[in-house]
C-alpha cells in the first residue's frame, strides 16, 4: 500500500513539474524566441556589436532601406537615403527621419529584420533607435542615425556566396504600455559629430573624393576656408572655376544639399539630402586641416 502511494505521489509530482515547465515555456515563449533569433540571426534578425573590424578589401554589398508604420501610429518615418554600397567590415552611418504628426507626445518602438534572412547573422548594429522604446514630441521631427557594418565572414560562408544585396527593414509600432522610453529629441539637439561624419564620408563620398589625392573630385583636406576651384591642375567645371565661392560651413551645406541647384552648371551629380549627415560630414572636413608648415630655421642654423 505504501509503495503504491509513493508511486502515485511521484506520478502527480512529475505531472505537476511537466505542467510547470510547459506553463513557463508558454509564458516566456516570445522572449525565448527573440533570444533564439538574436543568437542565430533566424528570420533575418540583426546582431549587435561594440565596434566594426574595419573594411575588408574585395567584396562589396549594397544595403537598401525599407520603412513602415503600423496602423495607429500617426508618424511619418522614412530613410534619408535609399541605399548605400560598402565593403564588408566598414563602419557605416545612415540616417532615418521620424515625424510625429499628432498633437501629443507618443512613444513608439521599432521592429527590424534583414532580407535575405540568411544575412541576419552577419548584419551588425553598433547604434540604433530600435534598441529602445522612443518618445517623439508632438509635431516634432528628428533625424536618427543607425551605425552598422556587414561582417566580413559573410564572404567566407558558402551559404551566403550569392548575397550581393541586403534590405534592412523597420516597422514602427505605437507602444501601448511604455516602460522607460528614451527621448528622440536627443538627436535634434546633438552637436555635430565628426566621427560619424567620417563614417558617412567613407560610405557615401569616398568613391569620388579623398582627402589628399584627386579622384573624380579634387582632394578635400583643408577645403573649409578654401576658395572653390583653386586646387592646381584639377579640371573643375567652368561654373565652379569662375565662381567667387569660399567654402564656408554654410556654403558647403548648400552645395552638399544639391550642387546643381546651388551653382548652375556644376558637374557633381551626388548630394546628401539629410541635414544631420551634412552637418557631421562638414564637421569631419573641418578637422581635416592641412599639416602646419615647418617652423623657419633661424639665421645661422638651429639653436
Amino acid at each position: 500500500m505504501a509503495s503504491q502511494r509513493t508511486r502515485q505521489t511521484l506520478l502527480v509530482g512529475s505531472l505537476l513539474a511537466a505542467i510547470g515547465v510547459m506553463t513557463t515555456l508558454v509564458c516566456y515563449s516570445v522572449t525565448l524566441y527573440r533570444l533564439f533569433c538574436a543568437a542565430t540571426g533566424a528570420n533575418g534578425t540583426t546582431q549587435r556589436a561594440a565596434a566594426a573590424p574595419g573594411a575588408a578589401g574585395g567584396r562589396l554589398v549594397t544595403v537598401a532601406f525599407d520603412t513602415n508604420i503600423a496602423p495607429g501610429l500617426p508618424w511619418r518615418f522614412r530613410p534619408e537615403q535609399r541605399s548605400v554600397r560598402l565593403p564588408l567590415g566598414q563602419d557605416t552611418v545612415v540616417f532615418f527621419s521620424a515625424e510625429n504628426l499628432s498633437d501629443q507626445d507618443i512613444v513608439g518602438h521599432a521592429t527590424f529584420n534583414v532580407t535575405p534572412a540568411k544575412a541576419g547573422i552577419y548584419f551588425k548594429k553598433i547604434q540604433c533607435f530600435c534598441f529602445t522604446e522612443e518618445r517623439l514630441g508632438a509635431h516634432q521631427k528628428v533625424e536618427m542615425p543607425v551605425d552598422f557594418f556587414v561582417d566580413p565572414r559573410l564572404a567566407t560562408d558558402p551559404g551566403t556566396a550569392d548575397v550581393q544585396d541586403i534590405t534592412l527593414s523597420y516597422t514602427f509600432f505605437r507602444s501601448r504600455a511604455p516602460g522607460q522610453p528614451t527621448d528622440l529629441a536627443r538627436f535634434a539637439s546633438a552637436p555635430p559629430d565628426p566621427v560619424a561624419g567620417g563614417k558617412i564620408f567613407a560610405a557615401q563620398c569616398a568613391g569620388c573624393h579623398a582627402l589628399d589625392v584627386a579622384r573624380v573630385g579634387p582632394p578635400l583636406r583643408g577645403v573649409v576656408g578654401r576658395r572653390a576651384g583653386s586646387v592646381a591642375h584639377f579640371p573643375y567645371s567652368a561654373a565652379l572655376a569662375r565662381s567667387d565661392l569660399v567654402w564656408s560651413e554654410a556654403s558647403l551645406d548648400r552645395w552638399l544639399a544639391g550642387p546643381a541647384a546651388f551653382l548652375p552648371g556644376a558637374l557633381m551629380p551626388a548630394n546628401l539630402p539629410d541635414p544631420a549627415a551634412r552637418r557631421d560630414v562638414i564637421a569631419w572636413l573641418r578637422q581635416a586641416r592641412p599639416p602646419a608648415p615647418p617652423a623657419p630655421v633661424p639665421p645661422g642654423g638651429r639653436t
